[in-house]
């Protein structure tokens, strides 16, 4: 049996994943739904696979301060949930509980790990190694939070910037907090 692959993902609507102006997390949209159901997807057992980039840049972001006061409940539940991490210049994982670098390309590792693992299997951002494990078919959930903003001028990190093409299945949508849309889809390779 494989293992669910999510690739989970948050959005300005004009697909931005991150921005440069003076938004604060989530855009500020941020709602008492939208963070009780991340809390509530976290929760579920599965393990977390990250790229490097993602990987220094969530330990960069966390390491300021691990006081759970500090961060909202389900990153600190995704903290505590075992990981891999995917990596060719890595050879250390420091500041991160059960996490293991595996080394190779992202497309062997993952698949790897869709077939060896008892355990659904979800990475938040890491954009560049999901697009690639989107067009190599082992995606099986696109799980994309669009905020309400546009981010046209100061959107950083475009989330499918030279992705293949691909025909999506709508399998679940959700609205949170009356604003945030959280959709579900299904991926596949348009030819």
């Amino acid at each position: 049996m494989s293992a669910t692959y999510t690739f989970d993902v948050f959005s300005s609507l004009d697909g931005f994943g991150a921005t440069t102006g003076n938004w604060s997390g989530y855009w500020g949209k941020q709602g008492p739904e939208l963070l009780d159901r991340r809390l509530a997807q976290y929760s579920q057992e599965q393990r977390m696979v990250f790229g490097a980039n993602t990987y220094r840049a969530f330990t960069r972001l966390l390491a300021s301060d691990l006081e759970e006061s500090v961060h909202d409940p389900w990153v600190t539940r995704m903290r505590n949930l075992p990981a891999t991490v995917v990596s060719t210049t890595l050879d250390d994982l420091l500041d991160w509980p059960d996490a293991t670098v595996a080394t190779g390309d992202a497309i062997d590792v993952v698949a790897r790990l869709k077939k060896e693992s008892d355990v659904p299997l979800r990475s938040h951002g890491s954009l560049s190694m999901n697009r690639a494990l989107m067009a190599a078919g082992l995606v099986d959930r696109l799980q994309v939070t669009v905020f309400p903003v546009i981010t046209g001028q100061t959107g950083v990190s475009p989330i499918f910037e030279g992705a293949a093409d691909f025909d999506l299945e709508l399998i679940e949508q959700t609205t949170l907090d009356g604003r945030t849309q959280e959709l579900v889809y299904r991926p596949s390779l348009h030819v």
